[in-house]
């Protein structure tokens, strides 16, 4: 494996774990009426969100497909997860940059309304990151690199 590689895995997986905790502080601080809280959280989740994306680009760049080592029933399930994780990741970007340029710009009723689908979906492939790298690189690890 190459140096670095499985840290940068590691990496790739804290800031997964970050993104879905200010995630849900962000939510938690808009129920309570914390308006700038909310934001900062948010901003930061997106900040935390494109140093992911960057970082698991360079990961695969790096080293190619990553296989998953286990066998029997943890594999449909491995790939269910992973599956809905891959097609819901490629709608978080665009999803997040409308959603945050519209309350960037003070348009909430607009931003509202594209929040309520945003915010799981992004929650949903935040936590599911996690969940693959643990499966892969922890539970049924080390991964098998092509």
């Amino acid at each position: 494996m190459l140096a670095g590689v499985p840290c940068l895995a590691t990496a790739n997986a804290i800031l997964n774990l970050i993104a879905a905790t200010l995630l849900g502080a962000g939510l938690y601080f808009i129920r309570h009426g914390r308006v700038m809280a909310h934001r900062r959280c948010m901003v930061a989740a997106f900040v935390v969100s494109v140093v992911f994306l960057i970082s698991y680009l360079l990961y695969h760049y790096r080293v190619g497909d990553v296989r998953f080592s286990g066998q029997g029933p943890i594999r449909p399930i491995y790939f269910t997860i992973l599956i809905s994780h891959i097609l819901l990741a490629f709608a978080v970007p665009p999803l997040a940059i409308i959603t945050l340029a519209r309350a960037l710009r003070g348009n909430f009723k607009a931003h509202r309304r594209i929040a309520r689908f945003t915010w799981p979906i992004w929650m949903y492939v935040s936590v599911t990151g996690v969940v693959v790298y643990l499966l892969v690189y922890i539970a049924y690890g080390p991964p098998q690199i092509r």
